[in-house]
């Protein structure tokens, strides 16, 4: 592939993420915001989270379809189940944060910080687990910076219904940080049951989706939210449009993720969703008339720091990671010419001798290896 064909795919990604994911961000603003003429709001965060996932199925699906179907046989559903309950409960306790007061601009800086749970879970369950300096100092950066931000509104007049709202954050923060370990277990599951394959980024979107959907259909009819949120976005026009406009975005967002992670690098896909959440947050400023002051932007400009830093950190722990495979493949095709040689000694017999030992101990010190 030529460096033009690929600058041209990597912009299409790129321009895919921050359009759909910006308008997405503006969209769920003004969702969780919008009230009709008689003050009524929508607050039903199980009954958004299931259109959402329902979009993102159709769209997964059809995906799917084009790049061939699923691994049926590979499908683990309790991993799914697990994967798309901790998914589903992160993104409705986010919305439910928003529906009590906590700003868009608070609630993505918070959710950036998914690290701590992480770091606390595996400091106490973990026996002997360290992390460095680096990565207390990026997360306490997020942390200030997002409480600075949340400082600054200065004003006391839903202070109860906030604080409610920052509860239902901290416990999405903690489900964001369950996904990542879930992920993996559901992953190497995959690879066991497919022999050695690794999940299409399609099958992931498509299942992980599909229990969400289950999760969250399941919880907003017990909850009431279902029939009831669907009769008041029926008869709210406007707002229908917005719900569904968003539901969309998710979708296509989604997509243009896994395109770009299937086309090139995940650290590239991690830059620009990284970089996605700084911009998100000034335009939901700018669009949305959030009041800011030297605290707000000290804040930002905190959060977005240790936001960078973490992305920096797992871009060089990729090329690192890059860079150790590399070495191993040389190895491995040393090990190969060697072989191959000592087979075609000048007296045969002692050739073969001589190349079937080299296998043994090759084979040995392979199996010690893995």
């Amino acid at each position: 592939m030529s460096d033009a064909a690929n600058t041209m795919k990597m912009l299409f990604g790129v321009a895919g993420i921050y359009g759909a994911f910006m308008y997405y961000g503006v969209l769920q603003e003004g969702v969780t915001k919008w009230e009709n003429d008689a003050g009524e709001r929508l607050g039903r965060a199980w009954f958004l989270n299931t259109l959402e996932a329902l979009a993102n199925v159709i769209i997964g699906a059809i995906g799917l379809m084009v790049t061939g179907g699923a691994n049926m046989k590979a499908i683990s559903f309790q991993k799914f189940f697990l994967t798309g309950g901790a998914q589903v409960c992160a993104k409705s306790f986010t919305s439910m944060a928003m529906i009590y007061g906590v700003s868009f601009p608070v609630a993505t800086l918070a959710k950036s910080a998914k690290m701590v749970p992480v770091m606390i879970g595996s400091i106490l369950l973990v026996p002997g687990t360290k992390y460095t300096m680096r990565k207390y100092i990026q997360v306490a950066m997020i942390i200030g910076g997002t409480v600075l931000v949340n400082m600054a509104k200065g004003s006391k007049k839903e202070a109860a219904s906030e604080g409610i709202g920052l509860a239902f954050l901290g416990i999405a923060l903690v489900c964001d940080g369950m996904v990542g370990g879930l992920q993996g277990g559901m992953k190497a599951s995959y690879k066991e049951l497919s022999g050695g394959n690794s999940i299409k980024p399609y099958e992931l979107m498509t299942f992980t989706n599909l229990f969400m959907l289950a999760i969250a259909f399941a919880v907003a009819m017990v909850m009431g939210e279902f029939l009831s949120g669907m009769e008041f976005v029926l008869a709210n026009p406007e707002l229908l449009l917005k719900v569904s406009t968003w539901a969309l975005c998710s979708a296509i967002g989604q997509s243009f993720i896994f395109f770009t992670i299937s086309t090139f690098d995940p650290l590239v896909t991690t830059t620009v969703t990284t970089t996605r959440k700084i911009f998100s947050v000034l335009l939901s400023i700018f669009l949305h008339g959030h009041k800011t002051n030297e605290l707000t932007w000290a804040g930002i400009g905190c959060a977005s720091l240790g936001i960078i830093g973490e992305m920096t950190e797992k871009k060089s722990h990729g090329a690192k990671d890059a860079k150790a495979k590399k070495k191993r493949q040389r190895g491995d095709a040393t090990a190969r010419t060697a072989v191959s040689a000592s087979m075609e000694g000048p007296a045969g017999l002692v050739g073969v001798g001589t190349g079937r030992a080299l296998c043994k101990r090759t084979a040995g010190a392979t199996g010690a290896g893995s």
